[in-house]
């Protein structure tokens, strides 16, 4: 079986999103239209459909580095905030665009809180990044045979 490690993130995250657009628990919230992602950002997310790439993205860094905890994720998808001529500093996400996300995540059985120790991937949750996975592997394999093997 092949894994998220084995495969461009960029394909899995893409494959991921468009499957989860229909997945019934997990639907754009209204107030992502206006909202910014952080405080880091000057304007909100210019592509429309971004909160279904938000959540393809925590399932595949849930599967990689779980369990991990919402501190954690706030400061992996913050950035740099330059304030005039002044050196820029790290600022952290907005948690509510991470929260938001993983509560409807957990709503469709794909995440589960292991105590206080942070998320993981339930079975269903792995399974779902296991067999985009092997369908994005499939697709390379046809347009370069010498990936056949790894199947």
């Amino acid at each position: 079986m092949t894994t998220a490690y084995e495969v461009p993130q960029e394909l899995l995250i893409s494959k991921l999103a468009d499957h989860l657009k229909r997945v019934s628990q997990i639907e754009q919230p209204i107030w992502t239209a206006y909202a910014k992602t952080g405080s880091h950002a000057q304007r909100q997310p210019s592509e429309k459909d971004w909160w279904y790439t938000r959540c393809a993205s925590l399932l595949r860094k849930i599967y990689v580095h779980g369990p991990i905890g919402l501190s954690q994720l706030r400061s992996d998808y913050g950035g740099r905030k330059e304030i005039g001529y002044y050196v820029g500093h790290h600022r952290d996400s907005g948690g509510s665009a991470i929260r938001k996300a993983i509560q409807q995540l957990e709503a469709a059985g794909f995440v589960a809180k292991q105590g206080r120790h942070g998320r993981i991937l339930t079975g269903k949750g792995v399974s779902l990044v296991d067999k985009q996975s092997t369908e994005i592997l499939k697709e390379l394999a046809k347009a370069k045979p010498e990936l056949a093997r790894y199947l």
